[in-house]
């Protein structure tokens, strides 16, 4: 299996959308190169690519952007599920997330998935993979459904009882709309993330929620690991949020009510320094699923670091933005 940390599926892919050069991929002002020479440091892909910022919005993007079909190309690749079960590794996974323990390190880590938040209603996980989210959900008092095209990772969680669709979300109209849309680690590898949270707030009713997760643009470890930041992943993540630039968006979807905190996984950090010691042009980082190497610098950056990661979050310089907005009760779209 390779290396996932609850990021998005090729849920994320908007079919219709054309490569417009170096303009903004929500407004479509011009753009002006921050960073330029950035790699993928996960699993090899080759090719340099550059970090943008828009010049009206300030929303800062990944040049040259995919076309459609290269990038499902690449997911299928490089990234989707690949069916493992049964294996150790999977068991103690299950194991692990469906523990008292899970709970107590997100109480101390930050919860960037939703996975302490209870209630009740109907909830759709965007890009649910094999369904992990979808149990904790439905533990937490939620009626989960996934939207999920990997066919393989679909299966497995429709396997466990959930009621998945694979297809995509602009294509996706459900008979009953949700109380609640989660977007975890999804929106920043759409190709058009307006029209994504235009089709949210149109499968939400009335006073229902959207649960975004996302990296964050401004986060102090960007500058420390420069290039080799584990949250550029290139060329998947398309867009890089900063709070202002995910609130405007929200706002200009009609969503109200925007709550923005931070946290910053130790998992990150630990992933950031294995990259920055060890990625390389065109060669999968294999030292990210060492997991005696993982949890060693997960306990580093937890226990030792833990001063500065909390000091990030206060000054608005986390790794990652947690975020829950509002539609209003009567609904504007």
């Amino acid at each position: 299996m390779r290396y996932q940390s609850q990021e998005a599926s090729a849920v994320a892919i908007a079919p219709e959308v054309p490569d417009t050069g170096r303009a903004c991929v929500t407004c479509g002002a011009e753009t002006t190169e921050v960073l330029p020479q950035v790699m993928d440091t996960r699993f090899g892909v080759p090719g340099e690519y550059v970090i943008c910022r828009c010049s009206e919005c300030g929303l800062e993007q990944t040049l040259p952007r995919p076309l459609p079909d290269d990038l499902k190309r690449l997911y299928e690749t490089y990234y989707n599920f690949g069916g493992e079960q049964g294996t150790i590794y999977t068991r103690l996974r299950e194991w692990f997330f469906a523990s008292r323990l899970y709970r107590l390190w997100l109480a101390v880590d930050g919860d960037g998935s939703f996975h302490t938040r209870k209630g009740s209603g109907r909830l759709l996980d965007i890009g649910c993979n094999e369904g992990r989210g979808l149990k904790i959900y439905r533990r937490n008092g939620f009626s989960p459904e996934g939207l999920e095209l990997n066919p393989k990772a679909a299966e497995i969680a429709r396997s466990a009882g959930f009621t998945v669709c694979g297809t995509l979300l602009e294509d996706f109209h459900p008979a009953t709309p949700y109380d609640v849309a989660v977007l975890s680690n999804v929106l920043e590898h759409s190709l058009d993330p307006k029209r994504m949270l235009q089709d949210v707030a149109r499968i939400l009713k009335p006073g229902g929620q959207v649960w975004i997760s996302c990296p964050n643009s401004e986060s102090w470890l960007r500058s420390v690991f420069g290039r080799v930041w584990i949250n550029w992943h290139v060329p998947f993540h398309i867009v890089h949020f900063s709070p202002s630039t995910v609130r405007d968006l929200l706002v200009e979807t009609s969503f109200t009510g925007v709550k923005i905190r931070q946290v910053t996984p130790a998992l990150w950090v630990a992933s950031s320094t294995i990259t920055y010691i060890f990625a390389r042009a065109a060669r999968s980082t294999r030292q990210l699923r060492n997991p005696f190497l993982v949890l060693a610098l997960i306990c580093f950056a937890r226990m030792v670091l833990f001063p500065l990661l909390c000091l990030g979050n206060h000054l608005g310089r986390g790794d990652c933005l947690v975020v829950v907005a509002n539609i209003p009760m009567v609904s504007r779209v």
